[in-house]
């Protein structure tokens, strides 16, 4: 096996046949100004388009790139098992419609030139740009207060791009219980309450397209998963 490469990047896809051949080709071009070797983990969950074939497509014709697939649509455990399997000494968690390149440089900078475990890139922080329709925007900004109110996040934003010390926090990921949209949120209080070095950034949401899935169809299922969330950091 070839040496563990500098940095992973996971990235959960979800019937992205329109975006993922050309995001991939994109992200590429950009990663190989920095200078780092690196892995691109495409994390695939339950897609009903071509986007299985496209990501093997895109394994094949680059070494990068590895596929992964859980074949049930969950974000959160796509993302999980991504974490999972990164070889990386660093990981950074994104997705395919932000390919945020300056939030890497500057989370990198932080995490190889500090003891910071993990950068979580805030939507809501004073000098973020979220470009995103209002209604999200606000619903972001409920989100954040009932995490801050049942499981006492000490933060802003939990669902932002993420950059880690891949030894310092892979145990967390292992320990996190919830899945789907939850996870992610699990992973950053979960990485505060066990002492870890977490440092919040403002970064820019310029999404390429609507998310793929109904907010107003994920509210029962956050609400419940929010309460088990608070129940189970509460215990450990």
């Amino acid at each position: 096996m070839s040496a563990p490469p500098h940095l992973s990047v996971v990235i959960p896809v979800y019937n992205e046949e329109g975006l993922l051949r050309g995001s991939v080709l994109e992200l590429e071009d950009k990663l190989r100004r920095f200078g780092w070797t690196y892995e691109l983990l495409l994390c695939e969950n339950g897609s009903r388009d071509r986007t299985v074939e496209l990501g093997r497509e895109l394994e094949a014709e680059h070494p990068q790139v590895r596929m992964l697939s859980i074949g049930n649509p969950n974000y959160g455990l796509a993302m999980k098992q991504g974490i999972l399997e990164a070889r990386g000494t660093f990981v950074i968690c994104d997705e395919i419609d932000l390919l945020d390149t300056e939030f890497y440089a500057r989370a990198m900078a932080l995490l190889e030139r500090s003891d910071t475990d993990l950068v979580v890139g805030s939507k809501a922080m004073v000098g973020s740009n979220d470009q995103r329709p209002l209604f999200r925007r606000a619903a972001t900004r409920v989100y954040n207060g009932l995490l801050r109110a049942v499981c006492r996040f000490p933060g802003t934003d939990t669902h932002g791009l993420k950059a880690f010390r891949r030894a310092a926090l892979l145990e967390t990921a292992r320990r996190c219980v919830l899945d789907r949209d939850v996870f992610a949120s699990e992973f950053v209080i979960r990485a505060h309450r066990e002492g870890k070095r977490v440092v919040e950034i403002p970064f820019a949401v310029r999404e390429k397209r609507p998310p793929s899935i109904r907010l107003f169809k994920r509210v029962p299922h956050v609400i419940r998963s929010v309460a088990k969330l608070a129940i189970s950091v509460r215990q450990d």
